[in-house]
């Protein structure tokens, strides 16, 4: 029995030995493992297109537990919302943040540099000049916003610096001229901080001329870097949300639409308005611009316009709501986190651009189209007579072709008509006329009585 036990305790301790070594090894290669820290640059104009990529790369590094991620700057800035989303991304990261200010961290760079727990700056480097202005027509330069933009930014510069340990004086000079620091900056100058001034004034934390001197001032010498770009999806995006391009996208998209509302059938131009209203939704709502409720808008505002066009006699509530709706889900998909009154406003203006660029070109084309030698190639040519069988009107509406008569409603197109003392549901030939102007019946197409303005009758009144 005693001999049972003994045998029984020596297992035990050899087994515990063998686990006890294999735990060990097993602790001996976790710490051997080589840590991994990502880097990614920020370099030209900072767009919204940005922030779905530093967010992906943060995403990425605390998945994969890295031991830090290393913004790479070199910008001139861009834009604040932008340089919002990308600042708040690294507050809220939960991997620790590097900022490597090689060259320049200029505007909205200066905000983002601010968020990262620490930063690097190279010799002959910059951070600073952050006011925020708004760009002016194309060719003129850059102008600047109203005060309430200029306190906006100065207190995101201020909270950033704060939540960093930095000071929040040098942040706030950073964008308000009105801001003085004796010894640095004076009344009526922004403040721009070289190498040896931010690192002076506590902004920067070190001084690096190269990402392996970052890794080993911080402690990681031979870790490894896993340089991290923008993929397809990313660069299709900031591509899309260019303002240039989202105008024109804008502009296409109504122009396709309300030519597809002006003829009949369903063909190339609402296929390809369709396409580049999708465009412009699926770029603002991935950079978190636009979502259900910018969508639900412009959908009600093109049906209530439709409505006000084909059903509703006349121009009333129908057509206001739904130019409101249309502007209202256009414009919202265009301003970010943080807008103030003069960039909705700016925002609203690109939006009316685009749909007065888009009704015009739409009226342009219904009205000239038919005599341009590709447009012939679109509109069927060949007369379906009466006398080959073919007979789409009824015979009482006939009668009216080539009738003078008056508006009796606005036609816009639909409405009614007086002909020979009769009232009859009548559209206008392409053109809105108002109530009381004199008309004349130029087809029957099926049901339909198209009518035009009698240039002649108002002439000779």
């Amino acid at each position: 029995m005693r001999v049972t036990q003994s045998k029984g305790t020596v297992g035990l301790w050899v087994a515990g030995l063998g686990l006890f070594a294999l735990l060990g090894s097993r602790t001996v290669v976790l710490t051997a493992q080589t840590p991994v820290v990502y880097v990614a640059p920020i370099e030209g104009m900072i767009d919204l297109g940005l922030a779905p990529f530093v967010q992906r790369v943060l995403n990425e590094a605390t998945q994969d537990g890295a031991a830090a991620v290393i913004i790479e700057i070199n910008t001139f800035g861009g834009r604040v919302d932008a340089a919002v989303l990308i600042r708040d991304a690294l507050l809220n990261a939960r991997v620790p943040t590097v900022a490597f200010i090689n060259k320049r961290a200029i505007s909205a760079g200066a905000l983002i540099s601010l968020a990262a727990e620490k930063i690097a700056i190279a010799n002959g480097g910059t951070i600073g000049a952050a006011t925020p202005v708004q760009m002016g027509q194309p060719g003129a330069p850059a102008q600047p916003v109203e005060e309430k933009t200029v306190s906006y930014v100065r207190k995101e510069f201020r909270s950033t610096a704060e939540a960093r340990k930095r000071p929040p004086l040098i942040a706030e000079a950073m964008v308000d001229a009105d801001v003085e620091i004796p010894g640095l900056i004076e009344k009526g100058k922004l403040l721009t901080l070289t190498t040896e001034e931010a690192l002076k004034h506590k902004v920067a934390d070190f001084r690096a001329e190269t990402l392996e001197s970052v890794l080993e001032q911080l402690g990681l010498a031979g870790a490894q870097a896993r340089h991290v770009s923008p993929n397809w999806a990313e660069g299709l995006v900031r591509f899309l949300t260019h303002p240039v391009v989202s105008s024109l996208l804008m502009t296409v998209g109504m122009l396709g639409i309300f030519l597809e509302i002006r003829t009949p059938g369903f063909g190339l131009p609402g296929a390809l308005g369709i396409a580049s209203l999708a465009l412009f939704f699926w770029g603002h709502w991935l950079v978190q611009l636009a979502g259900w409720e910018e969508l639900l808008l412009v959908a009600s505002g093109f049906v209530l316009l439709v409505l006000e066009i084909f059903v509703i006699p006349g121009f009333g509530l129908a057509g206001v709501l739904g130019i409101v709706a249309l502007l209202a889900g256009l414009g919202l998909s265009l301003i970010g986190g943080g807008a103030t009154w003069g960039f909705v406003a700016i925002a609203m203006g690109r939006v009316m651009i685009s749909v007065l660029l888009a009704l015009a070109a739409s009226l342009l084309l219904l009205r000239f189209l038919p005599r341009l030698p590709f447009g012939r190639q679109l509109i069927l040519g060949t007369g379906l007579a009466a006398g080959e069988g073919y007979a789409s009107a009824p015979d009482s509406d006939n009668q009216w072709l080539g009738k003078n008569g008056s508006a009796f409603s606005p036609l816009r197109p639909a409405g009614i008509a007086v002909i020979d003392g009769e009232r009859v549901d009548v559209v206008s030939d392409g053109e809105f006329i108002d109530a009381g102007m004199p008309v004349i019946v130029t087809r029957v197409d099926g049901n339909r009585i198209v009518v035009r303005r009698h240039r002649a009758s108002t002439e000779g009144s």
